[in-house]
């Protein structure tokens, strides 16, 4: 098996929303840092936010992606607290989800909560703590409370 022996650093993730001021507003409401906004004479625009600590950004604008507005599901955002990041969100007017564990194998990535079991894993088992919210076209966003790394992870 070969070793990559270049980095391959994951920069940005681009969403598909369906009006450019509308996003910013709302990823600006979040916190997130403003990096870019681009707008050409052909009609081209892209804005790049980058959340708070994350070393990977989000863009968005127009005629960067034939995707459907609000087709981006479970992006993770990885937090120390889904608690207090849940608190943070709704204190910035942010509709969120309760914290919730996943009912079953791969229930955190339905939309469904009743596959959701109410509140943080036991114990706040590492991993397991999720809350939800979509951003004003619907791409989910999904909040993982991460407390240790798996090996390797650091």
């Amino acid at each position: 098996m070969l070793v990559p022996s270049v980095d391959l650093k994951l920069e940005v993730v681009v969403i598909p929303v369906s009006d450019v001021d509308r996003a910013k507003e709302f990823y600006a409401l979040l916190g997130w840092r403003l990096d870019a906004d681009f707008s050409f004479d052909n009609g081209f625009r892209i804005v790049q936010f980058t959340p708070t600590g994350s070393a990977c950004s989000i863009q968005f604008g127009t005629q960067m992606t034939s995707a459907t507005p609000g087709t981006a599901e479970n992006m993770y955002l990885v937090v120390a607290d889904i608690e207090a990041a849940r608190a943070e969100l709704l204190g910035r007017g942010v509709e969120v989800s309760d914290v919730f564990h996943a009912a079953a194998p791969g229930a955190q990535f339905l939309r469904d909560q009743a596959r959701h079991a109410s509140g943080p894993a036991h114990d706040h088992k590492t991993y397991s703590s999720y809350a939800t919210f979509d951003d004003p076209d619907g791409n989910l966003w999904l909040l993982q409370e991460i407390t240790t790394r798996l090996p390797g992870r650091e």
